[in-house]
């Protein structure tokens, strides 16, 4: 069985993720993430899915040690499913700013009871398509 730490409630998603940043863990940010999940990191562009999508997106913070820092200002749960609405910023390791946004996340609590991302959308939520 796998012993990394899970979130227990859907607010500590995002430090999970931030120490397994810090501390080189790839695959302990993959297991934040559900493996159908939906990143839109650009809402311009299409989002990427899945667990190879989350691997892309976050193997240079990884390899990087950048420093995530992450805050939930707005929390609603309804079953094995919540909303949560947070900032966040990410830094080198000099302490320089790298990027950062205001964050909207769909969370599922998976069959262990740990919380991961579902619908991540770390700088806004795409438009609707209009097709």
């Amino acid at each position: 069985m796998d012993k990394r730490k899970i979130a227990k409630h859907p607010h500590q998603i995002v430090d999970r993720v931030a120490e397994f940043i810090k501390n080189g863990d790839l695959e302990g940010v993959i297991s934040m993430f559900h493996s159908d999940c939906k990143i839109a990191m650009d809402p311009n562009a299409e989002p990427m899915e899945g667990h190879n999508g989350v691997r892309e997106i976050f193997s240079d913070f990884v390899e990087n040690r950048v420093n995530l820092k992450g805050s939930v200002s707005g929390e609603m749960i309804n079953g094995d499913t919540a909303i949560l609405q947070g900032k966040w910023t990410v830094e080198d390791n000099d302490g320089n700013p790298l990027g950062g946004g205001v964050s909207t996340e769909v969370v599922k609590q998976l069959d262990h009871g740990g919380w991961v991302y579902f619908i991540d959308c770390p700088i806004a939520v795409p438009a609707p398509d209009r097709g």
